[in-house]
């Protein structure tokens, strides 16, 4: 049996922000095995976790079709599972993943907060082929870092987004990220589409603020930014730029525990498959 949570990160109550499933490990499993598990499962991304020593685990992430190489959310829920349910001792939580090391702080609010890579985008001379059509919308600005970055004037014109997921997903980019100024004290608003790697739309989607927090820091002229996912589900963030490193902060609440039964061979897989992590 696998230990697991289904936590809702990004949310300060059940059914808000994004759901993420996390598998404490003793030693990996296949990666083959940890996909089945991430698309039986069907949430955004399943984190597997898997400790070294101290206050170090090693992190990866899988969507229901593909492994990823950065989450925001999977990994404030593993910390959050980390600190809540298995005893973790310090206030400090670092993951070894393929982005290097992230570390998850806890606040003394309750909230947690990653230590992640800034990834700045950078303005594109032409639109990427097929992209108007795909947003069924012309955006101001188009940008690339991982995720191409589009920006509109106003929030109700993300909200009224409608994207033909099919036009997205051929796009040669993980995701796109629609996104434009906030109101009553939030100061950027987004959207993330991911159908590419089996997420049509991201409730709200840690690793795009690597991307949001620098441009929106440049353009605002402060460093200190409330961001807010307007997906249905929707959930807030605290930013933070710092050099060639972003703070994002949330809160956390677990939904579900329990065990997953992949049978005892899975079970008994020990750590010849490392692929993923650095």
């Amino acid at each position: 049996m696998i230990p697991y949570f289904h936590v809702d990160a990004f949310a300060q109550r059940p059914f808000a922000g994004n759901p993420a499933g996390v598998c404490p490990l003793p030693a990996w499993l296949p990666a083959a095995q940890m996909q089945q598990i991430a698309a039986e499962n069907n949430l955004a991304e399943t984190a597997f976790i898997v400790p070294r020593t101290g206050a170090e685990y090693d992190i990866r992430w899988f969507t229901p079709a593909v492994e990823i190489d950065l989450c925001g959310h999977a990994t404030l829920a593993s910390a959050h599972v980390l600190f809540t349910h298995l005893d973790f001792a310090g206030e400090q939580v670092v993951f070894h993943s393929q982005s290097g090391p992230l570390h998850v702080s806890r606040e003394a609010d309750g909230r947690l907060t990653l230590d992640f890579p800034s990834r700045p985008p950078q303005e594109m001379a032409t639109h990427p082929t097929g992209l108007t059509d795909a947003l069924h919308a012309t955006p101001l600005r188009v940008l690339a870092a991982r995720d191409l970055l589009v920006t509109f004037n106003t929030e109700a014109e993300v909200l009224a987004l409608k994207p033909d997921y099919a036009r997205i997903a051929a796009l040669e980019y993980v995701g796109v990220i629609a996104t434009a100024p906030g109101t009553d004290g939030v100061d950027f608003v987004s959207r993330f589409f991911a159908p590419r790697v089996g997420v049509p739309e991201d409730p709200v989607t840690g690793s795009a603020h690597s991307t949001l927090i620098p441009f929106w820091a440049e353009k605002l002229g402060k460093t200190e930014l409330r961001a807010r996912q307007i997906s249905p589900r929707g959930g807030d963030l605290w930013c933070r730029l710092r050099g060639d490193r972003v703070d994002i902060s949330g809160y956390a609440v677990t939904y579900a525990k329990g065990e997953i039964s992949v049978g005892k061979e899975a079970e008994a897989v020990g750590s010849a498959d490392t692929g993923g992590v650095q």
